[in-house]
């Protein structure tokens, strides 16, 4: 979507109305990040003066045609945490453009710092894994989650497998790799508890100030074993994404200590410890073929969003 489109949109009668804006536009969009599947712009609210995110959703990873709706019904969910945006709307008619649209609150912070900052994502993490999901909720569970996470390696790593780009020697070290997860499919016990969890959680994705600590981007989230988020959270392929950190084994330990500390008997921890060392070399796996399939993808010259420093890494 270009500058013009967006000038055309923010224009309709039904988003003004819904949003409380005046009829005439005098409120001004800026270009605030972008990642692989949004484009995110901010203004101010010319009526309420609130900073707020206007998002744009190119495409889903999870494959869904209402991508935008499935995101916004996650925030309604967790609005109860604290820690995450609030949505305000959600249009995800393709009626007036091509993409889903979302408007949210914007939240203060700076990305996190692990070497400082390590253990306040614990204090995040807790409360919006203790957020009772209701049982007619929105998300999508995956059933036996290693499995999930395995198919969509598989699934990812065909665009590598089957281009004449790809080397031949990673495509040989990925398949044993692959093989060697297939083998851990089954040593996973069940979690008795389930919540709304994150499955990406990059630094970058955490929001760190003076009035605390928040989790942003939620497209992907899943109904799921609060481990798989930390899993993830805690994996070198994570840590390493936006930085140059891979984190100690005693610096893992230790964050799942005060993880533990801080849900504070709010939901069933037993056996937690034991599933995120399950999950971390699963998430490798996951990081390595999104990589195989971004670097494919990235050798289209017309690709809708190109991200430099997701290229360079």
């Amino acid at each position: 979507m270009n500058q013009t489109q967006l000038e055309e949109y923010i224009r309709q009668p039904h988003y003004r109305k819904v949003m409380g804006l005046p009829e005439e536009v005098t409120e001004e969009y800026h270009m605030l990040a972008q990642g692989e599947y949004n484009r995110n712009y901010w203004f101010i609210h010319p009526v309420t003066g609130k900073k707020m995110v206007f998002r744009i959703n190119y495409g889903s990873q999870m494959h869904l045609s209402n991508q935008i709706e499935y995101e916004y019904k996650a925030l309604e969910l967790l609005k109860e945490s604290g820690r995450t945006p609030a949505p305000v709307y959600v249009d995800g008619s393709f009626t007036y453009m091509e993409q889903g649209v979302m408007v949210m609150e914007y939240l203060p912070g700076h990305a996190l710092d692990y070497h400082r900052e390590l253990l306040r994502a614990a204090d995040c993490l807790a409360d919006i894994h203790s957020v009772n999901v209701p049982e007619n909720h929105s998300l999508i569970d995956p059933g036996n989650p290693l499995r999930a996470i395995l198919n969509e390696c598989e699934e990812m790593v065909c665009t590598y497998m089957d281009s004449p780009l790809g080397d031949e020697g990673k495509k040989a070290k990925i398949r044993k790799m692959l093989d060697l997860g297939w083998k851990r499919v089954d040593s996973l016990k069940e979690s008795s508890y389930k919540c709304c969890i994150n499955t990406e959680l990059n630094s970058t994705n955490f929001l760190i100030g003076d009035e605390g600590e928040y989790l942003i981007d939620w497209e992907k989230p899943l109904y799921g074993d609060p481990a798989q988020d930390l899993g993830h959270f805690l994996a070198p392929t994570t840590t390493f994404w936006k930085t140059d950190v891979i984190l100690t084994q005693d610096q893992i330990e230790q964050f799942i200590d005060a993880y533990l500390d801080k849900v504070g008997g709010r939901f069933d921890v037993r056996g937690l410890r034991e599933r995120v060392h399950v999950y971390i070399p699963i998430t490798c796996l996951r990081g390595i073929t999104w990589c195989a399939m971004a670097w494919i993808e990235y050798q289209n010259p017309e690709k809708a969003i190109f991200n430099e420093s997701t290229f360079r890494k």
